[in-house]
């Protein structure tokens, strides 16, 4: 959010054009962010007349100094620009020798004289990270985080003799969110914000429009540096007081309490939402309620009853360990290593003895800290580790927690190898005796890679089919439980290891995913046939199996998506290279229906995080239960946190909330017809999202009379009965030739007759309840309209009279084209059939395509030619010949006309979750 100070730069910052005036700059500061502002400001055509930055450590220059003196910019490190309070005349000559028209002070932990301040032509301005006058002094972030500001931000000012108090030249703000850090802060915005916002200040003053507005003293405060002695938790306050006092002093100097008589340091605060873990209790000074050591962390409660939890723990010698494991003393087991392991390792040993100078000999217990190393000394090992190592994600907590070098090194391995798990994930299964097997089902909203109950602590029931049982409650997700599980997901997309990840990196986690799924293929298929109603042999081999197969197959894309180079005209003397990229969207919406819970899941995510997006999906309010135990499965698969998040409820509440968020920015959808118009419009409206759709369906199948009669008889019961005919692309309509059609039908009775109906989990059971009741009601008021509208029931048309939510298979036959069920899809095992002239195929084409549905099709012939005239006229996305549910992984699957648009599977699937970037250099 820009200021009133800042509307002025809008009118001057659209384009590299505009700046034509340029000064002549003395860079005073240290750091990657004054490297950063350094750069770009010369990239945008000013000069750099000198850098004045601090002294080498341990013989390392600052990041600005190194690119400075890279470039040949004069460069002076100065220890000190005072003594006793007086400038340094020699240090100040040389710093007015180099002509500077404005000094630019991008992140200065020196004193500068007034002298050295006031003498270029335009002054000085310098960046502070806070909204001033809020949090003058030199831990600005650290105490908006502490007074739990709801807004952080920075500001330009132009330097005076107070502190921190001159003239506002900008200023920009943010929303502080709620488990927000200091390194979160300035990663997500302060750092990048703040280099274009000092670019954009130099620019405006270059150009004579830079405002100077007086700050107010209203509102103005000022903090000093916390010291470690200061920084002791007052455990006597709410939970939030106390999570935003742990947070705030996260890193330096870190929060601290007594616990067990010892101080121990908090590190990774986060508020607790949902139930409080089990875990073991623990004494905490001052606390009015033990803590908790759970498999999540440690859990502290506040003076108002809430809970939050504290991820790490650092102890007197500097060790830190995970908080789940204070009460372990286990070592963890010893790695063998590779033999490039071996050589990896070598390399760091030379990493570590370059910063540990004073260590003749690096051995397995040498301790980092212990050998006298320093903060700054942990930035150094994070980073030069990284930059040898490619790939690995490494942060400056995984030193403190890992302080010998075998222990660092075991940690880096399993690290490189993805074994390296942050913390357990704890869930809270509803078990069942089913099937031979017991079937652990979480039940909560999975967010940020957690499982939590819905904010406001509402669930509903899910239903078996097969008796009408309760299996279990669900989380019933609100609109702000959509909205953090959007956050999580954006985050997981903008900051988190998934958008820095090789596409092989990424592939081999999808992999991972779907060993992990075969692994669970019989309980995910039971979990499956108790919510769904599917058969267990189908759901065992084509619900699940498919899933499997799909998610193989798209792990398998992962680092073969590519652009293109593309030859264009070349503009004299110079030549252009053109060329594009393809890239995830961000944020995905993905909405599945009940009929294949798991399949569906799989056919649309796969592809969606193949591309390198995140996304958050709601699965069907009737069949939660696969959608949230393949949440599960994602953990253990080392899918980072915030990039899956499963949000169960209702469509009109969870699915609206979705295609209205701006924050995401593609959104697919298998379901009705009408619900898909709907999203359609809120996703326009909203933000104009990318928008897949895979809508109803009236499919035809037309067999003629040159058909193999048993193959058409079998298949053309499949196109109808398979999965309780619960099938999008079912053959909604049948055209049988005349001189085949009694004897087809005569045939198709009889092998109803012989279907077993009844328990899915029976193996010998060819067919199952409906999905839900309210879905068998409409079957039966389907039917029944059937049949008074005058078409013959041959068979069935009623609910089965046991125990569950049954149908007959049923056949209808004399239905002309102008009846409610030619036109209107059953969604059930409901076979209409119409018969048409023998010869006139171009008659009973017209009819097959006398829809506004285009979704599949199929025709039965021997006759090749005629095969190929028929389905080259169809007008459906798909069209089967001698065959039906025939799909396959890497085929495309969807729609025509109201059957939606976009593809499921195949190379085109992922076209749907990326988006085409054009990019010509000149050169």
């Amino acid at each position: 959010m820009l200021w009133a100070a800042n509307t002025i730069i809008r009118k001057f910052s659209s384009s590299s054009a505009y700046y034509q005036n340029k000064l002549k700059l003395a860079l005073i500061g240290q750091s990657l962010f004054g490297q950063e502002v350094y750069t770009n400001l010369r990239k945008q055509g000013h000069k750099v007349v000198g850098v004045f930055t601090v002294p080498d450590k341990d013989g390392k220059a600052d990041p600005l100094a190194v690119v400075a003196e890279k470039e040949g910019t004069p460069v002076f490190k100065f220890p000190r620009w005072r003594v006793k309070g007086k400038p340094i005349p020699e240090v100040v000559e040389a710093y007015k020798a180099v002509g500077a028209e404005l000094n630019v002070m991008p992140f200065c932990s020196q004193f500068i004289p007034m002298n050295v301040i006031d003498f270029p032509k335009h002054g000085s301005i310098i960046y502070h990270p806070s909204v001033l006058p809020r949090h003058r002094g030199a831990s600005a972030i650290n105490w908006t985080l502490i007074e739990g500001d709801k807004k952080a931000g920075f500001s330009i000012f132009w330097a005076d003799d107070g502190l921190d108090t001159g003239p506002i030249l900008l200023q920009k703000e943010c929303p502080v969110e709620p488990n927000d850090t200091v390194d979160t802060l300035y990663n997500r915005f302060l750092f990048p914000e703040g280099i274009k916002a000092m670019v954009e200040a130099v620019q405006l003053i270059a150009d004579g429009k830079a405002p100077k507005i007086p700050q107010s003293e209203e509102g103005a405060s000022y903090e000093g540096i916390q010291k470690k002695a200061n920084a002791k938790v007052n455990m006597a306050q709410p939970a939030e007081v106390i999570h935003n006092w742990i947070r705030g002093h996260d890193k330096v100097p870190g929060a601290w309490v007594v616990i067990d008589g010892k101080p121990v340091t908090l590190y990774s605060s986060s508020m607790l939402s949902g139930s409080v873990p089990a875990g073991q209790p623990i004494e905490v000074e001052g606390a009015s309620h033990p803590g908790l050591i759970a498999k999540s962390g440690l859990i502290l409660f506040g003076s108002d009853g809430k809970a939050l939890q504290v991820k790490n723990l650092q102890f007197e010698d500097r060790k830190m360990i995970p908080a789940s494991k204070y009460f372990s003393s286990d070592e963890a087991a010893s790695l063998d290593l590779t033999d490039d392991e071996k050589k990896m390792a070598e390399e760091i040993r030379a990493i570590w003895k370059g910063i540990l100078s004073n260590v003749p000999v690096i051995d397995d217990t040498t301790d980092f800290f212990k050998s006298g190393a320093a903060s700054m000394d942990v930035v150094r090992l994070v980073e030069e580790v990284k930059q040898k190592c490619r790939g690995v994600q490494l942060q400056n907590e995984d030193v403190y927690m890992a302080t010998t070098f075998q222990s660092f090194i075991q940690m880096f391995v399993r690290r490189l190898r993805g074994e390296d798990q942050e913390e357990e994930l704890v869930i809270d299964y509803v078990t069942k005796d089913v099937n031979n097997m017991t079937v652990k089902m979480p039940y909560q909203c999975f967010i940020n890679g957690n499982f939590e109950d819905a904010e406001d602590g509402k669930a509903y029931s899910t239903v078996n089919p097969t008796d009408g049982s309760v299996i279990c409650k669900v989380s019933y997700a609100s609109v702000a439980d959509v909205d953090r599980a959007v956050s999580a997901a954006k985050e997981a997309f903008d900051n988190g290891p998934w958008g820095k990840m090789n596409p092989r990196d990424r592939g081999r986690l999808l992999y991972r995913l779907a060993d992990l799924m075969e692994e669970h293929q019989e309980e995910l298929a039971t979990i499956e046939t108790i919510d769904s109603g599917a058969v267990y042999t189908l759901a065992l081999k084509t619900h699940v199996g498919m899933s499997i197969q799909t998610f193989r197959y798209f792990a398998g894309w992962c680092d073969k998506i590519q652009g293109s180079t593309i030859p264009i005209n070349q503009a004299r003397p110079n030549r252009n290279l053109t060329f594009t990229k393809k890239e995830p969207l961000g944020v995905c919406a993905i909405v599945i229906p009940w009929n294949y819970p798991l399949m569906m899941l799989a056919w649309k995510s796969a592809a969606c995080l193949a591309a390198g997006n995140t996304l958050v999906l709601k699965p069907a309010q009737v069949t939660p239960l696969t959608a949230l135990k393949f949440a599960e499965l994602t953990v253990k698969a080392g899918i980072p946190k915030g990039v899956i998040n499963i949000v169960p409820g209702s469509g009109g509440l969870v699915g609206q909330r979705m295609s209205d968020h701006p924050d995401i920015r593609k959104l697919g959808f298998t379901g009705s017809t009408p619900i898909g118009k709907q999203i359609m419009k809120s996703c326009a409206v909203s933000n104009l999202k990318k928008v897949s759709l895979e809508l109803g369906g009236k499919s035809p199948l037309i067999i003629f009379s040159d058909c193999d009669m048993d193959k058409a008889v079998r298949m053309g019961m499949s196109s109808v009965y398979f999965n309780k005919g619960e099938n999008c692309i079912a053959a909604g309509r049948l055209f049988v030739e005349e001189s085949i059609h009694d004897e087809y039908i005569r045939r198709v009775v009889e092998e109803i007759k012989k279907m077993k109906i009844g328990d899915p989990l029976d193996r010998s059971t060819d067919h199952g309840p409906q999905n839900h009741k309210a879905h068998l009601d409409k079957l039966v008021e389907y039917c029944e309209l059937g049949v008074k509208e005058g078409a013959t029931l041959v068979y069935g048309g009623r609910q089965v009279d046991r125990q569950g939510f049954f149908m007959e298979p049923t056949v209808f036959t004399g239905v002309e084209d102008h009846m409610f069920i030619a036109k209107e899809e059953s969604f059930g095992p409901v076979m209409v059939v119409s018969k048409f002239k023998d010869g006139d195929v171009d008659g009973v084409l017209s009819r097959a395509n006398n829809t506004e549905f285009g979704l599949a099709s199929g025709v039965f012939t021997r006759d090749i030619n005629k095969a190929m005239y028929v389905s080259e006229r169809l007008e459906a996305g798909t069209v089967f010949v001698n065959t039906y549910n025939k799909t396959d992984v890497a085929a495309p699957f969807g729609g025509f006309k109201q059957s939606g648009f976009g593809k499921d599977l195949g190379e085109e699937a992922l076209h749907e979750y990326l988006r085409t970037k054009a990019v010509t250099v000149e050169y």
